[in-house]
């Protein structure tokens, strides 16, 4: 069994309590597809953490904007990536500094085995093109180019929202498969949602779990008011990048 987690925007409670899910589970492979930090007030710890647990870490648009530039962030997001740097920085350990650093510039933008390919945001663009379930109905054509980039399944997250997409185009949320995709012949796209910023109106973190026939999606309580505090107590981060998980949106 293989866990996939992403969107983790230094969100440390939260990373935490899928880490204690999955190592309760017995999985020991895990894949991080990117945003380790960004918009949370942990991004240190949470890249030490993805460091030492994850078999693969991705590149993901806000890691990205992080070592380089933000790029068509909104006000709060890019000064989050800049207070985000910052924390890196200032790290007295000049060794330990330059080890983070490292690890964040060398982060691949894609990972790709016999079983599936991985991507932060989309197999055609990796690091930063949005696949919303709304696609399905007003950018249909989109979903051609990205459906011929992989042969069989692809994980993704960048937009917070946990789900299916199929060829049709179709989309299914967790609810609407009943927690469970079968795995079949049919090509898949699996949106794995958000460690540590949902955005499908459920505050619980969220993972997915690839077996060998199925993929299941996973949602995870975890202590937000100790995060959202952490946001507040942080004058250049928007407090509603903290109040925003009492209600995942």
């Amino acid at each position: 069994m293989i866990a996939f987690v992403s969107d983790i925007h230094s969100n440390l409670e939260a990373l935490t309590a899928v880490f204690a899910e999955i190592e309760r589970r017995g999985i020991q492979d895990i894949v991080c597809l990117g945003d380790i930090v960004g918009y949370g007030p942990n991004p240190i710890e949470c890249i030490d953490m993805v460091a030492q647990r994850c078999k693969v870490a991705l590149m993901g648009n806000h890691d990205f904007a992080v070592f380089y530039e933000p790029y068509n962030f909104n006000t709060g997001a890019e000064q989050a990536s800049y207070w985000t740097r910052n924390r890196f920085e200032t790290d007295p350990d000049p060794v330990r500094r330059g080890q983070r650093w490292k690890y964040l510039g060398n982060l691949p933008v894609r990972v790709k085995t016999p079983q599936f390919i991985g991507v932060h945001a989309s197999p055609r663009r990796p690091i930063n093109e949005y696949l919303f379930p709304d696609d399905i109905y007003t950018n249909p054509g989109k979903f051609v180019s990205i459906f011929e980039r992989f042969e069989r399944l692809c994980f993704v997250g960048h937009t917070h929202v946990p789900g299916v997409f199929l060829e049709g185009p179709d989309f299914y949320s967790p609810d609407e498969l009943d927690g469970k995709f079968e795995i079949t012949d049919e090509k898949a796209i699996i949106n794995v949602g958000s460690v540590g910023q949902p955005r499908d109106r459920d505050p619980r973190s969220s993972l997915v779990i690839l077996d060998d026939h199925y993929v299941e999606f996973v949602r995870v309580p975890y202590d937000a008011e100790t995060t959202i505090q952490k946001v507040e107590a942080i004058p250049d981060l928007d407090d509603f990048l903290g109040t925003r998980l009492r209600d995942g949106r």
